[in-house]
């Protein structure tokens, strides 16, 4: 088996759908050294944070060795909370962020997806963490990769032009940074 990629899709009605084409891009840049997992997360149109880390914990669980871990927008929100709030048995060998928003302590009625400041002081010492945005997102606004490059600043961020929300379906960027590791 080569090395494992967990990919945690984005929220909303379809969106499993919609990142297929994001996870396949990745497994196809990566290629047969690597094997990218791409499991439906529950209740996709209304998700809740502790039900998609038990999620992202039952597939944790069911992998061996280092793991690379890959969320795109709510995903990978949910995954950096993952990080902070689990004692995870698992090996990460890296965390790739594809256009997150961001939910801080100010966000009252975002609550349940919000990070409590100094969240990145509790992230795992040594985590390579890469963060991507396109200026012309749709959904997240661009300025969000600025906030989360500020909060966590051993983070390596990465500015597009032209790829929207969805990267345009490509993620051979992020597959050159994993495959780096």
């Amino acid at each position: 088996m080569g090395k494992q990629v967990l990919f945690i899709q984005g929220a909303g009605e379809g969106a499993h759908e919609e990142d297929k084409k994001l996870a396949t891009s990745l497994q196809n840049v990566l290629g047969t050294d690597y094997q990218v997992f791409y499991p439906p997360m529950p209740d996709e149109a209304d998700p809740k944070d502790e039900v998609w880390m038990a999620q992202i914990s039952k597939e944790l669980d069911s992998m061996e060795g280092k793991v690379i871990l890959v969320g795109h927008s709510a995903g990978g929100a949910v995954l950096l909370k993952y990080l902070l709030k689990e004692n995870i048995a698992t090996p990460i060998a890296g965390v790739f962020l594809i256009s997150i928003p961001y939910w801080g302590p100010e966000d009252e009625q975002e609550a349940e997806y919000s990070l409590q400041e100094g969240f990145a002081s509790r992230l795992p010492i040594g985590l390579p963490i890469f963060l991507y945005h396109s200026r012309d997102d749709e959904w997240v606004p661009f300025a969000h990769l600025g906030i989360y490059a500020k909060k966590i600043p051993q983070a390596i961020a990465r500015e597009f032009d032209g790829r929207g929300h969805q990267f345009n379906n490509d993620l051979s960027e992020a597959a050159v940074d994993i495959k780096r590791l």
